[in-house]
């Protein structure tokens, strides 16, 4: 029988899967899957640079449930290939391979966050649909992968004044990913290098670009 995720009620299956069929659309359409001590971290990633230049900003989509006390992974997986199981409306079965995907391999810290903003759900929302008819207006006819690549990461990378100069990607994952419902302020905390921006039905996590490049030739000897 396939690996399976056990959860505690059919509602905590169903959310899993939910998610993911949103990954699906997104980024790689790959998800990671972290559990430990009963808790669940599900993390996608709509945006992420791929290659040494590419300047779009990693922005991370994240989730938390509670999950089988027993289990415990860390393992990245096709979003497409989670299913629920056909015998247990409680869990979800897993694909028989994982992925490795670069973005997958930075990770947020887990403490040390320290609130300093606020953004209304509303204006999240308002700033993802601006971008999104941004990207599109920006687009030529049968643009092909990379001229797309290329201008979402022009778009999206951009910082953004109503988002207190997130990029506006942040507010793209919230909204592509389900997590804006109804009024409500989300909290913004910072650690390190990474920004969470907390809202009811999950957090968004920024981190970059990464400024890349040489460094400047220095003489040796006397």
């Amino acid at each position: 029988m396939s690996a399976r995720l056990l959860f505690p009620d059919p509602q905590a299956a169903a959310d899993l899967l939910t998610f993911a069929s949103r990954a699906i659309r997104l980024g790689d359409g790959t998800v990671r899957l972290r559990a430990d001590a009963g808790v669940l971290v599900t993390t996608a990633a709509p945006l992420a640079p791929r290659g040494l230049f590419d300047t779009t900003p990693t922005v991370l989509g994240l989730r938390v449930s509670a999950i089988d006390p027993e289990l415990e992974c860390d393992l990245v997986v096709d979003a497409a290939a989670l299913l629920p199981a056909p015998d247990d409306a409680q869990a979800v079965v897993l694909p028989e391979t994982a992925t490795s995907p670069a973005w997958a391999g930075i990770s947020p810290p887990r403490g040390g966050w320290e609130q300093t903003d606020a953004i209304d759900a509303a204006v999240l929302a308002s700033r993802a649909q601006y971008g999104v008819a941004a990207v599109a207006d920006a687009l030529p006819a049968n643009a092909g992968e990379d001229v797309v690549r290329a201008v979402r990461a022009q778009v999206w990378g951009q910082p953004d004044d109503a988002l207190g100069g997130l990029p506006l990607g942040t507010a793209f994952a919230a909204f592509a990913l389900g997590f804006i419902a109804g009024g409500e302020s989300a909290a913004v905390r910072t650690s390190g290098a990474w920004t969470r921006v907390t809202l009811a039905r999950g957090h968004v996590l920024v981190r970059g670009p990464v400024r890349s490049g040489l460094t400047p030739v220095r003489a040796t000897g006397s």
